[in-house]
Order: structure tokens, then sequence, then C-alpha cells
């Protein structure tokens, strides 16, 4: 099942409340971008704005920390409100230990590799995880185009899943789009991260069922 998730960092927020209410009557999923300017050079919200899209979620809330150290973080963004919360493999030397956190605090766990990290690199940890997160575009850098190379990565990450039979959605963030969509869940992916094609489209609702469709 294909499920849509948009980026809130791309929602209006003079008007929050609106675009959470969209979300929750045509998507599936609500991401939130965490970055300390440290991981990824541009800072994005914290627990406060986690806290108020909560309040009204009625769609599960996935949590990507793109920061340095995410064990020191995730009991607090469990605590906000997250039900997913995923991390980059190369945030943490301990990437089971945080793995083993998140879930020991009810929440799925993600791991996530920026386009210039070896798919294989995550295959350790593929039965220690909930979902993966694949970025399409370098983390923490706005007006980047999908990289097209997505597409190799995501049907070789789904290959060595299915292999060993497990259950494991994969994420694609960065760039996606209706003109790309299908080839994506084509490939395997089955969560795909929208942000400016969601929250900047005329009809979003109309943008999130031609991705789903």
């Amino acid at each position: 099942m294909v499920r849509i998730a948009p980026s809130m960092l791309s929602a209006d927020f003079l008007h929050l409340e609106k675009d959470v209410e969209m979300v929750n009557r045509y998507a599936d999923i609500f991401h939130l971008d965490i970055m300390d300017g440290v991981f990824v050079p541009n800072l994005s919200y914290g627990f406060p704005i986690v806290e108020a899209i909560a309040s009204k979620a009625e769609k599960p809330l996935d949590v990507h920390l793109m920061i340095i150290n995410p064990e020191k973080y995730v009991e607090r963004f469990a605590k906000a409100g997250a039900d997913m919360i995923s991390f980059h493999l190369n945030a943490t030397e301990k990437p089971e230990e945080v793995l083993a956190q998140i879930r020991s605090l009810g929440c799925k766990a993600g791991l996530v590799i920026n386009p210039d990290i070896e798919v294989e690199s995550l295959f350790p940890y593929l039965e220690q995880a909930d979902y993966i997160l694949l970025m399409s575009v370098f983390a923490g850098f706005g007006g980047q185009k999908f990289i097209e190379e997505t597409y190799g990565r995501v049907e070789r990450l789904k290959a060595e899943i299915d292999r060993r039979g497990l259950n494991l959605p994969i994420e694609v963030d960065g760039g996606v789009s209706p003109s790309n969509a299908a080839a994506l869940i084509a490939k395997g992916a089955e969560i795909l991260v929208a942000g400016s094609a969601v929250f900047k489209s005329t009809d979003p609702a109309a943008t999130i069922a031609s991705m789903k469709a």
C-alpha cells in the first residue's frame, strides 16, 4: 500500500492548522524534518511545532532527525507525539542501540542514508529497523533536483529486503512529485515524502491522489 507523507517544512506556518487538516483529510503520514545546523547546514523547528502538529494530527507523525547524536533526543520526540522516528546511519556510532531505543519508546524505528552512501551499508541493520528512508536529494539543502540514481538504489534495497523475507517499507524523500511517483513505486517504494509538490499545488488533494494512483 502506497502512503503519501507531506513534508510539513513546506507548509504555511502562518496557517499551520489549515495544512494539518489537509493532511488529515487527504494524505497518510505527517513528515517532520528536524535539522540542527550541525549534521546539516540548516535549522528547522523543534519540540513546540511537533507538539502543535501532534495536537491536531489524526495521522501518524514521522519525525526525520537530521541531527548528530540522535540518541539524546529520541525520547523527547516520542513524548512530543512522534509515531515514527528515523535518523541517519552516519549520525551516530551505535545505530543498533538507537534503533532499539526508538522501539523501546513505542515508536517505529527508521534508518536514513544520503545519496552518497551505499545502499549496502544498510544491510547489517535491516532486521532491526521498521522502515528505511532513502534520501533522493542531500538532506538539509533546499532547491535540489531529484537524483535519478535513486531508482536503482530503491530497486537494490527492495531486492535485499525481499530476499530476507522482511516487511520493511522503503520511504523516499527529496524532489518527489507526480512525475516520478509511479516509477518509484514500481521499484519498491511504499512511502513517498513530498513537500512543495503538495503544499505549492493549486489542488493538494488531487496531487496526493495522483501520486497514490
